[in-house]
Protein backbone atom coordinates (compact mmCIF):
# COMPACT_ATOMS: atom_id res chain seq x y z
CA UNK A 1 0.00 0.00 0.00
CA UNK A 2 1.29 2.88 -1.16
CA UNK A 3 1.16 6.33 1.38
CA UNK A 4 0.52 10.09 0.07
CA UNK A 5 2.12 13.33 1.33
CA UNK A 6 -1.61 13.23 2.20
CA UNK A 7 -1.60 10.32 3.84
CA UNK A 8 1.76 11.21 5.75
CA UNK A 9 0.03 14.91 6.82
CA UNK A 10 -2.89 13.15 7.98
CA UNK A 11 -0.46 10.77 10.01
CA UNK A 12 1.86 13.69 11.17
CA UNK A 13 -1.21 16.21 12.41
CA UNK A 14 -2.88 12.89 14.44
CA UNK A 15 0.24 12.31 16.25
CA UNK A 16 1.08 16.01 16.90
CA UNK A 17 -2.16 16.19 18.20
CA UNK A 18 -1.45 13.11 21.01
CA UNK A 19 1.33 15.01 22.02
CA UNK A 20 -0.32 18.68 22.80
CA UNK A 21 -2.87 16.99 24.75
CA UNK A 22 0.45 15.28 26.78
CA UNK A 23 1.69 18.90 27.12
CA UNK A 24 -1.74 20.28 28.24
CA UNK A 25 -1.85 17.73 31.11
CA UNK A 26 1.39 17.89 32.73
CA UNK A 27 0.66 19.82 35.42
CA UNK A 28 -2.34 18.47 36.52
CA UNK A 29 -0.84 15.14 36.32
CA UNK A 30 2.48 15.98 38.24
CA UNK A 31 0.89 17.05 41.64
CA UNK A 32 1.08 13.18 43.31
CA UNK A 33 0.87 9.39 41.96
CA UNK A 34 -2.61 9.73 42.41
CA UNK A 35 -3.17 12.60 40.16
CA UNK A 36 -0.82 10.41 37.72
CA UNK A 37 -2.36 7.32 37.77
CA UNK A 38 -5.95 8.20 38.79
CA UNK A 39 -6.13 11.72 37.86
CA UNK A 40 -6.99 12.57 41.03
CA UNK A 41 -10.25 10.65 41.09
CA UNK A 42 -11.88 13.60 38.76
CA UNK A 43 -13.07 12.20 35.56
CA UNK A 44 -16.34 12.05 34.93
CA UNK A 45 -18.31 8.58 33.95
CA UNK A 46 -18.87 9.22 30.14
CA UNK A 47 -14.94 9.60 30.12
CA UNK A 48 -13.95 6.95 31.76
CA UNK A 49 -16.14 4.37 30.15
CA UNK A 50 -14.76 5.18 26.63
CA UNK A 51 -11.51 5.14 27.60
CA UNK A 52 -11.91 1.44 28.59
CA UNK A 53 -13.81 0.74 25.19
CA UNK A 54 -10.95 2.42 23.69
CA UNK A 55 -8.25 0.52 25.62
CA UNK A 56 -10.16 -2.93 24.71
CA UNK A 57 -9.95 -1.99 20.85
CA UNK A 58 -6.04 -2.22 20.14
CA UNK A 59 -4.75 -3.15 16.65
CA UNK A 60 -5.45 -6.80 17.67
CA UNK A 61 -9.01 -6.71 18.44
CA UNK A 62 -10.20 -6.75 14.59
CA UNK A 63 -7.33 -9.25 13.45
CA UNK A 64 -8.32 -11.99 16.23
CA UNK A 65 -11.57 -11.23 15.65
CA UNK A 66 -10.73 -12.28 11.36
CA UNK A 67 -8.86 -15.39 12.85
CA UNK A 68 -12.10 -17.18 14.71
CA UNK A 69 -14.57 -16.30 11.94
CA UNK A 70 -12.02 -17.60 9.61
CA UNK A 71 -11.65 -20.75 12.25
CA UNK A 72 -14.90 -21.09 14.06
CA UNK A 73 -17.35 -19.00 11.95
CA UNK A 74 -19.47 -16.06 13.75
CA UNK A 75 -19.88 -18.09 16.92
CA UNK A 76 -15.73 -18.17 17.32
CA UNK A 77 -16.75 -14.96 19.06
CA UNK A 78 -17.80 -16.88 22.15
CA UNK A 79 -14.45 -16.61 23.18
CA UNK A 80 -14.60 -13.53 24.38
CA UNK A 81 -18.78 -13.12 24.32
CA UNK A 82 -18.79 -14.72 27.33
CA UNK A 83 -16.83 -12.65 29.43
CA UNK A 84 -19.72 -10.21 29.01
CA UNK A 85 -21.49 -12.07 31.95
CA UNK A 86 -18.45 -11.15 34.26
CA UNK A 87 -18.21 -7.52 32.36
CA UNK A 88 -21.78 -7.25 33.91
CA UNK A 89 -21.16 -8.40 37.15
CA UNK A 90 -18.27 -5.64 37.90
CA UNK A 91 -21.06 -2.77 36.95
CA UNK A 92 -23.25 -4.28 39.49
CA UNK A 93 -21.60 -5.93 42.17
CA UNK A 94 -17.99 -4.42 42.23
CA UNK A 95 -18.08 -0.74 40.37
CA UNK A 96 -19.39 0.94 43.65
CA UNK A 97 -16.92 -1.67 46.06
CA UNK A 98 -14.16 -0.93 44.32
CA UNK A 99 -14.96 2.94 44.32
CA UNK A 100 -15.54 2.76 48.20
CA UNK A 101 -12.47 1.17 48.97
CA UNK A 102 -10.36 4.22 48.12
CA UNK A 103 -7.04 2.14 46.70
CA UNK A 104 -5.10 3.89 44.33
CA UNK A 105 -4.33 0.26 42.58
CA UNK A 106 -6.13 -3.25 42.89
CA UNK A 107 -3.26 -4.84 43.72
CA UNK A 108 -3.43 -2.19 46.91
CA UNK A 109 -6.37 -3.73 47.92
CA UNK A 110 -4.64 -6.91 48.76
CA UNK A 111 -3.60 -4.58 52.59
CA UNK A 112 -6.74 -3.46 52.49
CA UNK A 113 -8.61 -6.78 52.67
CA UNK A 114 -5.85 -8.45 54.52
CA UNK A 115 -3.30 -8.33 57.43
CA UNK A 116 0.40 -8.84 57.97
CA UNK A 117 2.99 -10.41 56.10
CA UNK A 118 1.21 -12.62 53.83
CA UNK A 119 -1.34 -9.50 52.84
CA UNK A 120 2.06 -7.57 52.09
CA UNK A 121 3.55 -10.59 50.17
CA UNK A 122 0.40 -11.05 48.12
CA UNK A 123 0.60 -7.57 47.65
CA UNK A 124 4.13 -7.02 45.89
CA UNK A 125 3.43 -10.92 44.25
CA UNK A 126 0.80 -10.32 42.67
CA UNK A 127 2.37 -6.40 41.45
CA UNK A 128 5.31 -8.14 39.92
CA UNK A 129 3.06 -10.86 38.28
CA UNK A 130 0.72 -8.87 36.73
CA UNK A 131 3.29 -5.47 35.54
CA UNK A 132 5.88 -7.90 34.22
CA UNK A 133 4.83 -11.48 32.68
CA UNK A 134 1.22 -10.79 32.35
CA UNK A 135 1.03 -7.10 31.21
CA UNK A 136 4.52 -7.90 28.96
CA UNK A 137 2.56 -10.40 27.21
CA UNK A 138 -0.90 -7.86 26.73
CA UNK A 139 1.35 -5.77 25.49
CA UNK A 140 3.48 -8.00 23.53
CA UNK A 141 0.45 -8.91 21.49
CA UNK A 142 -0.69 -5.46 20.31
CA UNK A 143 2.53 -5.19 19.30
CA UNK A 144 2.66 -7.74 16.77
CA UNK A 145 -0.86 -6.64 16.24
CA UNK A 146 0.95 -3.52 15.11
CA UNK A 147 3.61 -5.29 13.08
CA UNK A 148 1.31 -7.30 10.90
CA UNK A 149 -0.48 -4.16 9.95
CA UNK A 150 2.77 -2.49 9.50
CA UNK A 151 3.96 -5.78 7.59
CA UNK A 152 1.02 -6.03 5.22
CA UNK A 153 0.25 -2.01 4.37
CA UNK A 154 3.60 -0.84 3.95
CA UNK A 155 5.45 -4.11 2.77
CA UNK A 156 7.99 -4.09 5.52
CA UNK A 157 9.49 -7.46 6.94
CA UNK A 158 8.54 -8.65 10.54
CA UNK A 159 11.91 -6.92 12.23
CA UNK A 160 11.67 -3.60 11.11
CA UNK A 161 7.48 -3.51 11.43
CA UNK A 162 8.23 -4.32 14.96
CA UNK A 163 11.11 -1.39 15.35
CA UNK A 164 8.55 0.97 13.96
CA UNK A 165 5.57 -0.26 15.96
CA UNK A 166 8.07 0.22 19.10
CA UNK A 167 8.58 3.93 17.67
CA UNK A 168 5.25 4.72 18.01
CA UNK A 169 4.51 3.03 21.43
CA UNK A 170 7.97 5.32 21.88
CA UNK A 171 5.64 8.30 20.93
CA UNK A 172 2.80 7.06 23.04
CA UNK A 173 5.41 6.57 26.31
CA UNK A 174 6.23 10.16 25.52
CA UNK A 175 3.05 11.59 26.28
CA UNK A 176 1.94 8.98 28.72
CA UNK A 177 4.96 9.70 31.16
CA UNK A 178 4.19 13.37 30.79
CA UNK A 179 1.03 13.37 31.86
CA UNK A 180 -0.16 10.03 33.29
CA UNK A 181 -3.87 9.01 33.07
CA UNK A 182 -4.82 12.39 31.99
CA UNK A 183 -3.81 11.79 28.64
CA UNK A 184 -4.22 8.55 28.12
CA UNK A 185 -7.83 9.45 29.03
CA UNK A 186 -8.38 12.43 26.39
CA UNK A 187 -5.98 10.36 23.48
CA UNK A 188 -8.59 7.32 24.28
CA UNK A 189 -11.31 9.87 23.16
CA UNK A 190 -10.44 11.08 20.31
CA UNK A 191 -8.63 7.44 19.35
CA UNK A 192 -11.76 6.07 19.79
CA UNK A 193 -14.06 8.12 17.35
CA UNK A 194 -11.27 7.77 15.21
CA UNK A 195 -11.04 4.28 15.26
CA UNK A 196 -14.57 3.95 15.10
CA UNK A 197 -15.13 6.01 12.49
CA UNK A 198 -12.83 3.80 10.08
CA UNK A 199 -13.58 0.41 10.79
CA UNK A 200 -17.54 0.86 10.04
CA UNK A 201 -15.84 2.53 6.55
CA UNK A 202 -13.84 -0.21 5.84
CA UNK A 203 -17.07 -2.41 6.34
CA UNK A 204 -19.03 -0.48 4.26
CA UNK A 205 -16.51 -0.20 1.36
CA UNK A 206 -16.06 -4.34 1.73
CA UNK A 207 -19.64 -5.40 1.55
CA UNK A 208 -19.66 -3.27 -1.57
CA UNK A 209 -16.69 -5.06 -2.90
CA UNK A 210 -18.64 -8.64 -2.46
CA UNK A 211 -22.06 -7.21 -3.98
CA UNK A 212 -24.01 -6.26 -0.70
CA UNK A 213 -24.82 -7.85 2.35
CA UNK A 214 -26.90 -10.45 0.04
CA UNK A 215 -23.74 -11.16 -2.25
CA UNK A 216 -21.47 -11.88 0.87
CA UNK A 217 -23.66 -14.30 2.58
CA UNK A 218 -24.13 -16.40 -1.07
CA UNK A 219 -20.57 -16.48 -1.09
CA UNK A 220 -20.10 -17.63 2.23
CA UNK A 221 -23.05 -20.27 2.23
CA UNK A 222 -21.58 -21.77 -0.80
CA UNK A 223 -18.06 -22.16 0.87
CA UNK A 224 -20.07 -23.52 3.79
CA UNK A 225 -21.73 -25.98 1.22
CA UNK A 226 -18.85 -27.46 0.18
CA UNK A 227 -16.76 -27.87 4.33
CA UNK A 228 -20.02 -28.49 5.61
CA UNK A 229 -20.44 -25.98 8.21
CA UNK A 230 -22.49 -22.57 8.86
CA UNK A 231 -19.77 -19.70 8.96
CA UNK A 232 -23.06 -16.98 10.28
CA UNK A 233 -24.39 -18.21 12.89
CA UNK A 234 -24.51 -16.95 15.80
CA UNK A 235 -24.12 -20.00 17.71
CA UNK A 236 -22.20 -23.37 17.49
CA UNK A 237 -24.15 -26.41 16.40
CA UNK A 238 -25.10 -29.47 18.52
CA UNK A 239 -21.95 -31.91 18.09
CA UNK A 240 -19.50 -29.25 16.28
CA UNK A 241 -15.84 -29.14 17.58
CA UNK A 242 -17.19 -25.58 19.03
CA UNK A 243 -19.84 -26.37 21.01
CA UNK A 244 -17.93 -28.22 23.81
CA UNK A 245 -16.06 -24.96 23.99
CA UNK A 246 -18.89 -23.00 23.70
CA UNK A 247 -20.48 -24.78 26.98
CA UNK A 248 -17.54 -24.45 28.97
CA UNK A 249 -17.25 -20.53 27.88
CA UNK A 250 -20.89 -20.08 29.04
CA UNK A 251 -20.38 -22.49 32.27
CA UNK A 252 -16.84 -21.25 33.64
CA UNK A 253 -15.06 -19.70 31.62
CA UNK A 254 -16.20 -16.43 32.59
CA UNK A 255 -16.18 -16.57 36.10
CA UNK A 256 -13.40 -18.74 36.66
CA UNK A 257 -10.56 -17.11 34.20
CA UNK A 258 -8.46 -13.76 34.64
CA UNK A 259 -9.24 -11.82 31.34
CA UNK A 260 -8.17 -7.91 30.28
CA UNK A 261 -11.37 -5.85 30.70
CA UNK A 262 -13.63 -8.55 32.37
CA UNK A 263 -11.80 -10.18 35.59
CA UNK A 264 -13.75 -11.65 37.49
CA UNK A 265 -14.43 -9.51 40.49
CA UNK A 266 -13.20 -6.41 38.58
CA UNK A 267 -9.40 -5.48 37.96
CA UNK A 268 -6.84 -4.27 35.78
CA UNK A 269 -7.68 -1.23 33.79
CA UNK A 270 -11.43 -1.38 34.61
CA UNK A 271 -10.77 -1.08 37.94
CA UNK A 272 -8.20 1.97 37.66
CA UNK A 273 -11.03 3.68 35.82
CA UNK A 274 -13.17 3.35 38.67
CA UNK A 275 -10.66 4.66 41.35
CA UNK A 276 -10.32 7.77 38.89
CA UNK A 277 -14.32 8.18 38.60
CA UNK A 278 -15.79 10.98 40.53
CA UNK A 279 -17.87 9.32 42.53
CA UNK A 280 -19.25 6.01 42.96
CA UNK A 281 -22.09 7.06 40.88
CA UNK A 282 -20.02 7.95 38.19
CA UNK A 283 -17.92 4.62 38.65
CA UNK A 284 -20.81 1.98 37.78
CA UNK A 285 -22.17 4.39 34.91
CA UNK A 286 -18.57 4.70 33.21
CA UNK A 287 -18.37 0.54 33.31
CA UNK A 288 -22.17 0.11 32.41
CA UNK A 289 -21.09 2.23 29.29
CA UNK A 290 -17.94 0.11 28.75
CA UNK A 291 -19.60 -3.34 28.93
CA UNK A 292 -22.89 -1.90 26.32
CA UNK A 293 -20.26 -0.75 23.91
CA UNK A 294 -17.71 -3.80 23.73
CA UNK A 295 -20.15 -6.34 23.55
CA UNK A 296 -23.14 -4.98 22.07
CA UNK A 297 -22.61 -1.53 19.53
CA UNK A 298 -18.90 -2.86 18.55
CA UNK A 299 -18.45 -6.39 17.70
CA UNK A 300 -20.23 -6.07 13.74
CA UNK A 301 -17.97 -4.15 12.04
CA UNK A 302 -15.16 -6.03 12.57
CA UNK A 303 -17.15 -9.36 11.85
CA UNK A 304 -19.01 -8.23 8.82
CA UNK A 305 -15.13 -7.56 7.57
CA UNK A 306 -13.83 -10.76 8.46
CA UNK A 307 -16.52 -12.36 6.32
CA UNK A 308 -15.38 -10.67 3.67
CA UNK A 309 -11.60 -11.75 4.09
CA UNK A 310 -13.25 -15.07 4.27
CA UNK A 311 -15.60 -14.73 1.18
CA UNK A 312 -12.66 -13.19 -0.78
CA UNK A 313 -9.81 -15.07 0.74
CA UNK A 314 -10.64 -18.04 1.83
CA UNK A 315 -7.44 -19.96 1.89
CA UNK A 316 -5.02 -17.66 3.51
CA UNK A 317 -2.09 -18.92 5.39
CA UNK A 318 -2.78 -16.61 8.54
CA UNK A 319 -6.21 -15.89 8.92
CA UNK A 320 -5.49 -13.21 11.55
CA UNK A 321 -3.95 -11.09 8.34
CA UNK A 322 -7.66 -11.40 6.38
CA UNK A 323 -8.63 -7.89 7.72
CA UNK A 324 -5.34 -6.26 6.31
CA UNK A 325 -5.82 -7.77 3.27
CA UNK A 326 -9.29 -6.33 3.15
CA UNK A 327 -7.93 -3.21 4.12
CA UNK A 328 -5.28 -3.11 1.93
CA UNK A 329 -7.46 -4.03 -1.45
CA UNK A 330 -10.81 -3.00 -0.50
CA UNK A 331 -10.54 0.74 1.18
CA UNK A 332 -10.04 3.64 -1.36
CA UNK A 333 -6.66 5.42 -1.34
CA UNK A 334 -7.62 8.53 -0.57
CA UNK A 335 -8.46 6.51 2.94
CA UNK A 336 -6.15 4.55 3.78
CA UNK A 337 -3.70 7.29 5.73
CA UNK A 338 -7.08 7.65 7.58
CA UNK A 339 -7.44 3.65 7.76
CA UNK A 340 -3.66 3.88 8.93
CA UNK A 341 -3.52 6.38 12.02
CA UNK A 342 -7.02 4.47 12.83
CA UNK A 343 -4.78 1.30 13.70
CA UNK A 344 -1.61 3.25 14.89
CA UNK A 345 -4.61 4.77 17.16
CA UNK A 346 -5.90 1.41 18.34
CA UNK A 347 -2.68 0.41 19.44
CA UNK A 348 -1.62 3.75 21.33
CA UNK A 349 -4.72 3.27 23.13
CA UNK A 350 -3.81 0.26 24.27
CA UNK A 351 -0.06 0.74 24.75
CA UNK A 352 -0.79 3.92 26.73
CA UNK A 353 -3.01 2.18 28.81
CA UNK A 354 -0.96 -0.94 29.69
CA UNK A 355 2.10 1.76 29.94
CA UNK A 356 0.26 3.32 32.64
CA UNK A 357 -0.88 0.30 34.59
CA UNK A 358 1.81 -1.71 34.48
CA UNK A 359 4.11 1.08 35.89
CA UNK A 360 1.48 1.88 38.69
CA UNK A 361 1.99 -1.71 39.82
CA UNK A 362 5.63 -1.21 39.94
CA UNK A 363 5.87 1.95 41.89
CA UNK A 364 3.08 1.69 43.83
CA UNK A 365 2.93 -1.74 44.76
CA UNK A 366 6.46 -2.17 44.84
CA UNK A 367 8.54 0.17 44.58
CA UNK A 368 7.26 2.59 47.04
CA UNK A 369 5.52 0.14 48.89
CA UNK A 370 8.74 -2.30 49.89
CA UNK A 371 11.91 -0.66 48.58
CA UNK A 372 11.79 3.43 49.23
CA UNK A 373 9.18 4.71 51.84
CA UNK A 374 8.84 7.91 53.03
CA UNK A 375 9.80 9.78 49.59
CA UNK A 376 8.31 12.56 48.21
CA UNK A 377 5.65 12.63 46.18
CA UNK A 378 7.56 14.53 43.32
CA UNK A 379 10.04 11.55 43.54
CA UNK A 380 7.50 9.16 43.28
CA UNK A 381 6.45 10.37 40.02
CA UNK A 382 9.65 10.88 38.82
CA UNK A 383 9.88 7.22 39.45
CA UNK A 384 6.35 6.62 37.64
CA UNK A 385 7.72 8.20 34.28
CA UNK A 386 10.67 6.30 34.83
CA UNK A 387 8.88 3.02 34.99
CA UNK A 388 6.71 3.70 32.33
CA UNK A 389 9.94 3.38 29.96
CA UNK A 390 10.59 0.25 31.31
CA UNK A 391 7.12 -1.25 30.96
CA UNK A 392 7.58 -0.34 27.20
CA UNK A 393 11.21 -1.57 26.58
CA UNK A 394 10.06 -5.27 27.93
CA UNK A 395 7.07 -5.33 26.13
CA UNK A 396 8.50 -4.56 22.66
CA UNK A 397 11.75 -7.68 23.41
CA UNK A 398 8.49 -10.01 24.30
CA UNK A 399 7.11 -9.15 20.75
CA UNK A 400 9.78 -10.77 18.68
CA UNK A 401 9.05 -13.74 20.38
CA UNK A 402 5.36 -13.81 19.69
CA UNK A 403 3.82 -15.94 16.70
CA UNK A 404 -0.05 -15.70 17.39
CA UNK A 405 -2.40 -13.07 18.72
CA UNK A 406 -5.42 -15.42 19.47
CA UNK A 407 -3.10 -18.11 20.99
CA UNK A 408 -1.68 -15.85 23.51
CA UNK A 409 -4.93 -14.49 23.82
CA UNK A 410 -5.91 -18.00 24.86
CA UNK A 411 -2.67 -18.83 26.67
CA UNK A 412 -3.65 -15.93 29.26
CA UNK A 413 -7.37 -17.01 30.18
CA UNK A 414 -5.70 -20.51 30.75
CA UNK A 415 -3.23 -19.96 32.73
CA UNK A 416 -5.50 -18.08 35.66
CA UNK A 417 -8.19 -20.58 35.30
CA UNK A 418 -10.30 -21.49 38.38
CA UNK A 419 -8.37 -18.14 40.32
CA UNK A 420 -11.64 -16.08 39.48
CA UNK A 421 -14.24 -17.74 41.95
CA UNK A 422 -11.63 -16.08 44.87
CA UNK A 423 -11.52 -12.68 43.48
CA UNK A 424 -15.43 -12.87 43.59
CA UNK A 425 -15.75 -14.27 46.94
CA UNK A 426 -13.46 -11.88 49.01
CA UNK A 427 -16.06 -9.21 48.70
CA UNK A 428 -18.61 -11.35 49.76
CA UNK A 429 -17.16 -13.99 52.45
CA UNK A 430 -15.40 -13.19 55.18
CA UNK A 431 -13.08 -16.63 55.19
CA UNK A 432 -11.21 -15.85 52.37
CA UNK A 433 -7.78 -15.14 53.11
CA UNK A 434 -5.03 -14.05 51.51
CA UNK A 435 -3.56 -17.42 51.56
CA UNK A 436 -6.52 -18.24 49.32
CA UNK A 437 -5.60 -16.18 46.55
CA UNK A 438 -1.68 -17.27 46.58
CA UNK A 439 -3.23 -20.71 46.16
CA UNK A 440 -5.75 -20.09 43.58
CA UNK A 441 -2.98 -18.26 41.26
CA UNK A 442 0.02 -20.77 42.09
CA UNK A 443 -2.61 -23.47 41.57
CA UNK A 444 -4.19 -21.95 38.28
CA UNK A 445 -0.58 -21.42 36.71
CA UNK A 446 1.11 -24.95 37.57
CA UNK A 447 -1.68 -26.89 36.50
CA UNK A 448 -2.14 -25.41 33.50
CA UNK A 449 1.32 -25.46 32.53
CA UNK A 450 1.51 -28.76 33.76
CA UNK A 451 -1.40 -29.96 31.06
CA UNK A 452 -0.08 -28.02 28.09
CA UNK A 453 3.09 -30.11 28.80
CA UNK A 454 4.49 -33.31 27.59
CA UNK A 455 4.39 -34.68 31.26
CA UNK A 456 0.29 -34.78 31.08
CA UNK A 457 0.23 -37.73 28.68
CA UNK A 458 -1.55 -40.28 31.16
CA UNK A 459 -3.99 -37.61 31.97
CA UNK A 460 -4.91 -37.03 28.23
CA UNK A 461 -4.77 -40.28 27.70
CA UNK A 462 -7.90 -40.87 30.18
CA UNK A 463 -9.95 -37.38 28.68
CA UNK A 464 -9.68 -39.39 25.34
CA UNK A 465 -11.84 -41.89 25.85
CA UNK A 466 -14.24 -39.63 27.08
CA UNK A 467 -14.09 -37.51 24.50
CA UNK A 468 -12.42 -39.24 20.95
CA UNK A 469 -12.68 -35.57 19.24
CA UNK A 470 -9.36 -35.12 21.78
CA UNK A 471 -6.24 -34.99 19.78
CA UNK A 472 -3.36 -36.51 20.91
CA UNK A 473 -0.59 -35.12 22.96
CA UNK A 474 -0.34 -32.31 25.74
CA UNK A 475 -3.57 -30.09 25.97
CA UNK A 476 -3.52 -27.78 22.87
CA UNK A 477 -5.31 -24.47 23.97
CA UNK A 478 -5.43 -23.71 19.95
CA UNK A 479 -8.01 -26.59 19.69
CA UNK A 480 -11.21 -26.46 20.81
CA UNK A 481 -11.92 -29.79 22.71
CA UNK A 482 -8.21 -29.13 24.19
CA UNK A 483 -9.08 -25.74 25.41
CA UNK A 484 -12.06 -27.26 26.94
CA UNK A 485 -10.39 -30.16 28.66
CA UNK A 486 -8.02 -27.62 30.13
CA UNK A 487 -10.37 -24.78 31.26
CA UNK A 488 -12.21 -27.41 33.16
CA UNK A 489 -9.03 -29.67 34.71
CA UNK A 490 -7.24 -26.62 35.80
CA UNK A 491 -10.85 -24.59 37.09
CA UNK A 492 -11.49 -27.91 38.97
CA UNK A 493 -8.01 -28.36 40.38
CA UNK A 494 -7.51 -24.68 41.42
CA UNK A 495 -10.66 -24.47 43.34
CA UNK A 496 -10.23 -27.56 45.39
CA UNK A 497 -6.95 -26.28 45.46
CA UNK A 498 -7.73 -22.93 47.07
CA UNK A 499 -10.80 -24.67 48.97
CA UNK A 500 -8.31 -27.03 50.85
CA UNK A 501 -5.80 -23.82 51.46
CA UNK A 502 -9.00 -21.65 52.62
CA UNK A 503 -9.73 -23.89 55.66
CA UNK A 504 -6.59 -25.32 56.61
CA UNK A 505 -5.03 -21.89 57.17
CA UNK A 506 -6.22 -19.08 59.76
CA UNK A 507 -8.67 -16.47 59.42
CA UNK A 508 -7.91 -13.19 58.99
CA UNK A 509 -7.43 -11.28 62.37
CA UNK A 510 -11.06 -9.85 63.38
CA UNK A 511 -10.30 -6.53 63.80
CA UNK A 512 -8.74 -6.23 60.04
CA UNK A 513 -11.80 -7.84 58.37
CA UNK A 514 -14.07 -5.57 60.65
CA UNK A 515 -12.19 -2.76 59.34
CA UNK A 516 -12.91 -3.96 55.68
CA UNK A 517 -16.65 -4.29 55.89
CA UNK A 518 -16.94 -0.88 57.74
CA UNK A 519 -15.36 0.72 55.37
CA UNK A 520 -16.38 -0.88 52.10
CA UNK A 521 -19.42 -2.26 53.43
CA UNK A 522 -20.44 -5.27 50.66
CA UNK A 523 -23.62 -7.45 51.58
CA UNK A 524 -24.13 -8.44 54.84
CA UNK A 525 -24.49 -12.41 54.08
CA UNK A 526 -21.33 -13.36 54.12
CA UNK A 527 -20.04 -10.62 57.14
CA UNK A 528 -23.14 -11.01 59.45
CA UNK A 529 -21.22 -11.02 62.23
CA UNK A 530 -19.03 -8.00 61.03
CA UNK A 531 -22.67 -6.49 60.45
CA UNK A 532 -23.50 -6.32 63.60
CA UNK A 533 -27.14 -6.56 62.16
CA UNK A 534 -26.84 -3.08 60.60
CA UNK A 535 -28.41 -2.76 57.29
CA UNK A 536 -26.16 -3.11 54.52
CA UNK A 537 -25.34 -0.68 51.69
CA UNK A 538 -25.85 -3.55 48.73
CA UNK A 539 -28.64 -5.48 48.34
CA UNK A 540 -27.50 -8.91 46.49
CA UNK A 541 -31.14 -9.96 45.64
CA UNK A 542 -31.18 -6.48 43.31
CA UNK A 543 -27.66 -6.57 42.17
CA UNK A 544 -28.50 -10.18 41.24
CA UNK A 545 -31.43 -8.88 39.29
CA UNK A 546 -29.86 -6.29 37.71
CA UNK A 547 -27.09 -8.79 36.75
CA UNK A 548 -29.42 -10.63 35.12
CA UNK A 549 -31.58 -7.62 32.97
CA UNK A 550 -28.04 -6.57 32.15
CA UNK A 551 -27.08 -9.43 30.42
CA UNK A 552 -30.41 -9.95 28.71
CA UNK A 553 -29.90 -6.23 27.47
CA UNK A 554 -26.49 -6.54 26.07
CA UNK A 555 -27.11 -10.06 24.32
CA UNK A 556 -30.06 -8.51 22.97
CA UNK A 557 -28.46 -5.74 21.23
CA UNK A 558 -25.64 -7.78 19.92
CA UNK A 559 -27.67 -10.10 18.45
CA UNK A 560 -30.38 -7.39 17.87
CA UNK A 561 -27.99 -5.77 15.43
CA UNK A 562 -26.68 -9.07 14.19
CA UNK A 563 -29.84 -9.50 12.52
CA UNK A 564 -30.32 -5.88 11.20
CA UNK A 565 -26.75 -6.26 9.44
CA UNK A 566 -28.37 -9.76 7.78
CA UNK A 567 -31.32 -8.40 6.66
CA UNK A 568 -33.61 -9.90 9.16
CA UNK A 569 -35.30 -6.88 10.30
CA UNK A 570 -38.31 -7.79 12.32
CA UNK A 571 -36.17 -9.93 14.51
CA UNK A 572 -33.19 -7.52 15.19
CA UNK A 573 -36.45 -4.55 15.71
CA UNK A 574 -37.95 -6.95 18.27
CA UNK A 575 -34.58 -7.93 20.12
CA UNK A 576 -33.09 -3.98 20.69
CA UNK A 577 -36.91 -3.13 21.71
CA UNK A 578 -36.23 -5.80 24.62
CA UNK A 579 -32.88 -4.22 25.24
CA UNK A 580 -34.46 -0.66 25.24
CA UNK A 581 -36.87 -2.30 27.91
CA UNK A 582 -33.74 -3.64 30.13
CA UNK A 583 -31.63 -0.71 30.33
CA UNK A 584 -35.34 1.09 31.07
CA UNK A 585 -35.79 -1.20 34.24
CA UNK A 586 -32.33 -0.82 35.37
CA UNK A 587 -32.21 3.26 35.24
CA UNK A 588 -36.01 2.41 37.06
CA UNK A 589 -34.54 0.42 39.51
CA UNK A 590 -31.50 2.36 40.50
CA UNK A 591 -33.35 5.81 40.36
CA UNK A 592 -35.49 4.17 42.57
CA UNK A 593 -32.91 2.69 45.67
CA UNK A 594 -31.13 6.17 44.80
CA UNK A 595 -28.17 4.41 43.35
CA UNK A 596 -27.91 2.76 47.07
CA UNK A 597 -27.86 6.64 48.38
CA UNK A 598 -24.00 6.55 47.08
CA UNK A 599 -22.59 9.67 46.52
CA UNK A 600 -19.14 9.75 46.74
Amino acid sequence: MQLTAIDGLVLLLYFSLNLAIGFHYYRRASGSIGDFFISGRRVPWWLAGISMVATTFSADTPLVVTGLVYKEGIAGNWLWWAMALSGMMTVFFFARLWRRAGVLTDMEFAELRYAGKPAAFLRGFRALYLALPVNTIIMGWVYLAMAKVLQMTLGLGKRDALLLALAIAVLTLVYTAISGLWSVLWTDFIQFILMMTMVIALAVFAVAAVGGMGGLTMKIAAQDAALHRNTLSFFPAHGSDLFLTFLVFLSINWWASWYPGAEPGGGGYVAQRIFSAKNERHSLGATLLFNIAHYALRPWPWIVAALVAVALYPKLADPEAGYLKVMVTQLPPSLRGLMLAGFAAAFMSTVGTHINLGASYLINDFYRRFLKKGGTERHYVIASRLATVFVTLVAAVCAFYMDSIGGAWKFLIAIGAGAGLVFILRWFWWRINAWSEVSAMTAAAVSSLFLQSRWSAPVVAVLAGLDPRLPAGPLNPDDAHGFAWLMILTTAFTTLSWLLVTYLTPPEPAEKLQAFYDQVQPAATGWREFAHGRPSRQSLRWAALDWVVGCAMLYSALFGIGYLVFGRVGLGLALLVFAGACIGFIYWDLERRGWESLTG
